[in-house]
């Protein structure tokens, strides 16, 4: 058994500083000796699926980071490991609880995923340890799993059985209810713009120095069609993420940052934007671009049109929503939104369909990534 302060130390002293996860009774003392750190970051998620991208969005602006969660939810993190992680090649530790080990007495709904954990991610190709129970074995440990993580850009894993870490109190300050947001409807409820058109105003009225994560589909499709830059990344997988890699990004890097959405993956998880109101990092600008289907697929109905995204984004914390379904609507929502200080959101009604000569990013993720990265350190 260690301290979790070793362990915390340990790893700051080699660059992880920001962390974010889903609590899990086994990592309690390791989650608790982490939110009372000054210095380190702790980003509490609605999801494991959210954890791991918000930790992406966080790698991308320079930070080193870890993910914590009960195995349990490692089938909410699969997705974004392997369609993030893996072909953008974005490192994490990625630290993840052994419950239900298979001699050992647990409850009964961990017993499937106590017996199959281990080689769950090694079907997905993630390296994993034991999590270290030995202070001597703390730093080799991580030097291990560092020296991979930077060898493969991959991330690695470290397997918490119960009892590794010795008991630690909670010190956290409770999250703090915000003042009433403002809401902003601009709405003409005529003909509703293509996409296009919208992103084509981002690309005319956005600073230069503001990075831009676009949604998976036909949104980041679109943009790469209409302008390439280093100041965008494409996501190509992760459904849902999107806002999630954002937060790590505004958080991490204190800059303006943009996140293009869609109405299928914002449901996808929905939680994010209560992570983003809770956390109210003041430069983050949420675009979400609602055609009311899910259209890489076919065009099958989401259910956006019995969703008020702006209610929703106000009773999570933002601190302004628009509404708009027109160009000139979205034009003067995202001029007042980026003199606003937020998390704001502007919520864009636009028409299904995409350009007639829509292309796909010709740059392999892995290159978006470190392009990216490039400039957010710029």
């Amino acid at each position: 058994m260690i301290a979790a302060r070793d362990f915390i130390d340990a790893a700051a002293a080699r660059g992880i500083d920001f962390y974010s996860g889903v609590p899990c009774s086994f990592l309690t003392p390791l989650m608790n000796g982490v939110l009372g750190s000054p210095g380190l970051t702790h980003v509490g998620a609605a999801s494991e699926g959210e954890a791991v991208a918000i930790a992406a969005g966080a790698w991308l602006a320079g930070r080193g980071t870890a993910v914590l969660c009960q195995n349990s939810g490692l089938g909410n993190a699969v997705n974004p490991l392997t369609s993030l992680n893996a072909p953008f090649r974005i490192p994490t530790l990625f630290i993840t609880t052994w419950r239900g080990q298979p001699d050992l007495k647990d409850e009964p709904q961990h017993e499937v995923m106590g017996r199959i954990t281990h080689d769950l991610l090694a079907l997905i190709g993630l390296e994993h340890r034991p999590f270290p129970t030995e202070a001597a074995a703390i730093g080799p440990a991580l030097d291990e799993a560092l020296a991979l993580m930077q060898a493969r850009g991959l991330p690695v894993g470290l397997v918490l059985a119960q009892g590794s870490v010795a008991d630690e109190p909670l010190h956290q300050v409770p999250y703090a209810a915000p003042p009433p947001g403002q809401r902003h409807d601009l709405c003409t409820h005529g003909a509703r713009p293509p996409r296009a058109a919208l992103l084509e105003v981002v690309l005319r009225d956005l600073p230069a120095d503001v990075p831009v994560i676009a949604t998976t589909g036909k949104c980041g499709r679109e943009l790469f069609t209409l302008a390439d830059r280093a100041q965008h990344l494409y996501q190509v997988g992760s459904m849902g993420g999107a806002s999630g890699m954002a937060l790590g990004v505004a958080l991490a890097s204190g800059r303006r940052t943009l996140v293009l959405d869609g109405d299928g993956a914002a449901l996808m998880k929905l939680g994010a934007l209560a992570t983003i109101g809770a956390h109210r990092p003041p430069a983050l600008l949420h675009v979400l671009l609602d055609n009311g289907v899910h259209d890489s697929t076919g065009g099958q109905a989401t259910v956006s049109p019995v969703v008020d995204f702006a209610a929703v984004a106000l009773a999570c914390g933002y601190a302004a929503a628009w509404s708009c379904d027109d160009v000139a609507g979205f034009e003067l929502a995202l001029r007042q939104a980026l003199a606003t200080s937020g998390p704001v959101l502007v919520h864009a009604r636009i028409a299904p369909g995409s350009m007639a000569t829509l292309g796909r990013p010709t740059i392999a993720p892995h290159e978006v990534a470190q392009r990216f990265r490039a400039f957010l350190a710029d």
